[in-house]
């Protein structure tokens, strides 16, 4: 019987990567580096360490990342103010339902704390979520299961007893691993076979989420 739902952040609940993808574009580009699609669809849903290796293996270790990932993240951060963190088409009513119907609910996310703090108060979803844990206080990211291990530990659940919400490959992959049905939602890159067959369902929108949830034993 479900009991718990968890959320991915990043093209999931909040319509990020596209603009994460267009600040990696700006700032690559002052520097002298080029930025293509193809590239940033493989690291999509890795947690950072793994993302700093693969950005090595492409550009060169003299890749200045941290001073990449801070003027990007400056940039999301300044978009943001400027018109509001965009959030994804039907969340804010399946998080209602949930709320309603006396699910626990839980963000386990890739992304670092302080970040993740911000967006969700900016968003205004902050109110709905029982808990949530980042990619900075767990050892071993996405796509190994610890962050939703975790988060079913911490909200008091089996791993048959909850569901995962994930766009990424990784994030199927983990929560595929930690025995956790997931529905997968893409954003900017659709499964490959491999991990569509690791899925419970993958939907066009976060309203098909709800609907799912109210209409099937899961």
């Amino acid at each position: 019987m479900l009991k718990a739902v968890i959320f991915d952040m990043d093209g999931l609940m909040i319509d990020s990567e596209r603009v994460t993808y267009e600040g990696y574009v700006k700032e690559c580009g002052k520097r002298g580096y080029t930025m293509d699609l193809a590239f940033y669809r493989q690291v999509l849903g890795l947690p950072l360490k793994p993302v700093y290796q693969m950005f090595y293996n492409h550009f060169g270790n003299d890749f200045p990342m941290d001073e990449i990932i801070k003027d990007v993240h400056q940039y999301m951060a300044d978009l943001f103010k400027e018109k509001g963190v965009p959030i994804k088409k039907g969340l804010v009513e399946l998080l209602e339902y949930l709320k309603e119907h006396g699910y626990k609910t839980m963000i386990a996310t890739s992304s670092n704390r302080d970040r993740v703090d911000v967006i969700l108060k900016d968003s205004g979803i902050e109110k709905y979520f029982d808990d949530s844990i980042c990619g900075d206080e767990i050892a071993k990211g996405k796509p190994h299961p610890d962050v939703f291990l975790k988060a079913c530990e911490k909200l008091g659940v089996l791993p048959e007893e909850a569901l995962v919400l994930e766009d990424s490959e990784a994030g199927i992959q983990a929560a595929y691993d930690g025995h956790i049905k997931v529905i997968c939602v893409p954003d900017m890159k659709y499964p490959r076979q491999e991990y569509q067959e690791k899925t419970y369902a993958i939907v066009d929108s976060l309203e098909d989420v709800t609907q799912i949830i109210k209409t099937q034993k899961l």
